[in-house]
């Protein structure tokens, strides 16, 4: 039997999961009770990195999750559920089900729109993700996010001074997603190897504490050859104990204490490892960005680095998995294998400094 870690919170939080489950038990076709659980479930796993809590948030939709003839809130939370999980075809297959729907309310829509526009991008199909933020900026909806995603494509495509000037005009609109567009900036400084982008990694962290903004800017500052920094931004707020905290924060902090001489460094990977392997063991073969940076990166493993950057390419194709895998094709010496990224930037005339660098 596995003894998985308690993650932190606090006893009221504690105590009401724990009531929540017995009403799951006594009320399973409750809908607004089901939909305001998961979505809450869904939020949890984003604070917290645990995927324990995006099962929670399937077992309260589990009534409606085989059923096309769900409602489309029910279906949308779904979509959500398996994008999380990187389920990337499944989530799609729902999203268009959904927005091919008549009478869909405008909430619901944007936020179908939203995310399929944002799992596309992570597919590398930026033209039909563009596709979703125009309709998501024309009227009748006429959102900042729609705004703000043509001004992220844009700015992956060179479009930089551009994409710059609008990301700032919008950031000043009143209403605006400003945490959002706070770091869509310091992706795009980041990108075209501003210093500004620390600043601005800053800015997005103070305006929402969120696990993958944290995550983004302890990366910088570790490509930037500050890991003492780096492991200070991960470590602030987190528990003590390494086996609770999140993925994402412990992979940062094991490469951090590892490029520092932290004599912790050993500690922190020997965690890591373990939790790789029990996702192994649960049959989980997503992950593999975080797999290979933790073999390129701590463990010094340029083989495995590469292997899973190559599994990892083709699943996901954002900034951070090209870069990933030249990095590994590099240090792994192998200079062919950086070809997919190379026509990859061909074909969408993607822009990053950090593909230039060496391993």
């Amino acid at each position: 039997m596995e003894r998985l870690p308690l993650r932190a919170g606090s006893a009221g939080e504690r105590a009401r999961q724990r009531a929540e489950q017995r009403v799951l038990a006594q009320q399973p076709r409750d809908l607004g009770l089901a939909l305001r659980a998961a979505r809450e479930a869904v939020e949890r796993s984003r604070r917290y990195g645990d995927p324990r809590d995006l099962g929670t948030a399937q077992a309260w939709l589990q009534p409606w999750w085989n059923d096309p003839a769900a409602p489309p809130a029910a279906r949308l939370l779904k979509a959500t559920v398996l994008q999380a999980r990187h389920d990337f075809d499944p989530a799609l297959e729902e999203l268009d089900r959904l927005l091919r729907e008549r009478g869909l309310p405008a909430a619901l829509q944007a936020q179908a729109e939203l995310t399929r526009a944002g799992v596309l991008q992570v597919r590398g199909r930026w033209h039909e993700a563009r596709e979703g933020c125009q309709r998501l900026a024309a009227p009748p909806l006429s959102l900042s996010y729609g705004h703000a995603c043509l001004a992220e494509l844009d700015s992956l495509q060179g479009k930089d001074a551009e994409a710059t000037q609008r990301l700032a005009a919008l950031d000043r609109a009143p209403g605006a997603p400003h945490a959002w567009i706070a770091l869509l900036r310091a992706e795009l400084a980041e990108r075209q190897g501003l210093a500004t982008a620390g600043a601005l990694y800053a800015r997005a962290l103070q305006l929402d504490d969120d696990l993958y903004v944290r995550a983004g800017y302890a990366d910088w500052l570790l490509d930037a050859g500050r890991p003492k920094e780096a492991a200070a931004i991960v470590r602030a707020g987190q528990p003590e104990s390494l086996d609770q905290i999140p993925d994402a924060l412990l992979l940062r902090l094991a490469i951090a204490w590892t490029r520092s001489g932290d004599p912790q460094a050993g500690r922190a990977a020997t965690e890591m490892q373990q939790r790789f392997d029990a996702a192994a063991l649960r049959g989980d073969t997503s992950h593999a960005r975080e797999r290979g940076r933790f073999a390129l990166d701590v463990r010094g493993d340029a083989a495995t680095a590469l292997e899973e950057a190559l599994t990892n390419w083709a699943q996901q194709r954002e900034p951070a998995d090209a870069v990933l895998l030249v990095r590994a094709a590099r240090a792994a010496k192998q200079p062919d294998a950086e070809e997919p990224v190379r026509r990859f930037v061909r074909e969408r005339s993607m822009q990053d400094r950090r593909l230039e660098k060496r391993p």
